[in-house]
């Protein structure tokens, strides 16, 4: 049951949906498994479980990072900004600092 391309989205990339949405289906196989009795079920649900939340960590980590790289550039823009009398490079900065620590808040773990 379970798929060898657990990963498969578009680009190639971990995400959050296509994490859960394999979470939840190995845990419904793997019910069913333990329900029937069919091992092959079971161990194929707990094995599309596993890959659902790896892929949703994996996810959640490079939001997470994506989130701090921002953070820091745009911190970085704001300085220099304000260094330099840019007010447009400054607020530029501001803003992507602040999309920064706000995709660290949505990626961090619980």
């Amino acid at each position: 049951m379970a798929s060898s391309s657990i990963n498969n989205t578009v680009s190639g990339e971990p995400a959050k949906t296509t994490g859960q949405f394999h979470s939840v289906k190995g845990t419904v196989v793997e019910t069913i498994g333990n329900v029937t009795g069919a091992t092959s079920w079971q161990q194929s649900g707990k094995e599309e479980h596993a890959a659902g939340e790896a892929e949703y960590n994996a996810a959640q980590a490079k939001g997470y990072a994506e989130g701090t790289i921002d953070r820091l550039g745009g911190k970085k823009d704001a300085v220099i900004g304000a260094v330099t009398g840019d007010r447009s490079q400054e607020a530029a900065g501001n803003v992507r600092h602040d999309k920064g620590e706000a995709q660290q808040e949505f990626n961090k773990n619980a």
